[in-house]
């Protein structure tokens, strides 16, 4: 069951996941595992390890791909010199996100926590979302990367805000389990499976979540010295 959103803390960094949230990347992604099993003379992804590599980071996903081990040096040397271009047009951005970003940027901070590595620059690059982004964390940018709550204490830490001050919008039991560890509230995006304060189906659906309940989410102006 959802949490009310009255009990919500009014929110000052919203937190994106990438893959699932940002963009519908598994079509994407299958191609290009596929395209790393089929050169290297392995059978196509089943459905089981679509949704693993979907969740995970390429070094983890590979590490599953090609867990016998001999082969795993040349899979990554492949790999490095792939264009992926073709990868991330394949990938298609959120009905709505546009929308829910420019709605909230003009009073909540903007972060992305993704299981990405080098792709994610390029990828927002593309879709000319870097300029709604305030921060970025990827998979190089910590030790452990999710579901270690590490990215977000990272995004936490840079904000200076604590866990009840921001939201995390995630779609996997990846997300659910970083945002429990970090403490911080989950917004399940299509995915009524996870444990979370907010369900929704989309982000026209966010969006008229915040309209409606603006009073509890948007802090009121800060007042300076001299101003009553």
């Amino acid at each position: 069951m959802d949490m009310p959103l009255s009990f919500l803390t009014p929110v000052q960094v919203i937190i994106f996941d990438c893959d699932g949230v940002l963009f519908d990347s598994r079509k994407s992604n299958q191609f290009f595992y596929n395209q790393l099993l089929t050169h290297f003379g392995k059978p196509p992804l089943t459905e089981a390890a679509l949704h693993y590599v979907h969740m995970h980071t390429v070094t983890e996903s590979v590490e599953f791909l090609f867990r016998d081990g001999s082969l795993r040096d040349q899979v990554d040397l492949y790999r490095q010199n792939l264009d992926y271009t073709s990868f991330f047009r394949m990938m298609e951005m959120e009905p709505g996100l546009l929308d829910f970003l420019a709605f909230i940027r003009p009073w909540a901070k903007t972060a992305i926590s993704t299981n990405r590595t080098t792709t994610i620059g390029p990828v927002l690059t593309l879709f000319s979302l870097d300029p709604w982004f305030d921060l970025v964390v990827s998979a190089l940018d910590v030790d452990r990367p999710k579901p270690d709550p590490e990215s977000i204490y990272k995004i936490m830490s840079y904000f200076k805000v604590g866990p009840e001050e921001c939201l995390f919008i995630g779609d996997s039991e990846v997300d659910a389990q970083t945002a429990l560890s970090a403490g911080v509230p989950l917004v399940a995006y299509k995915n009524e499976e996870l444990t979370a304060a907010l369900h929704v189906g989309g982000f026209s659906e966010l969006t008229d979540a915040f309209k409606k309940n603006n009073h509890l989410f948007i802090p009121a102006p800060l007042v300076s010295a001299g101003e009553s």
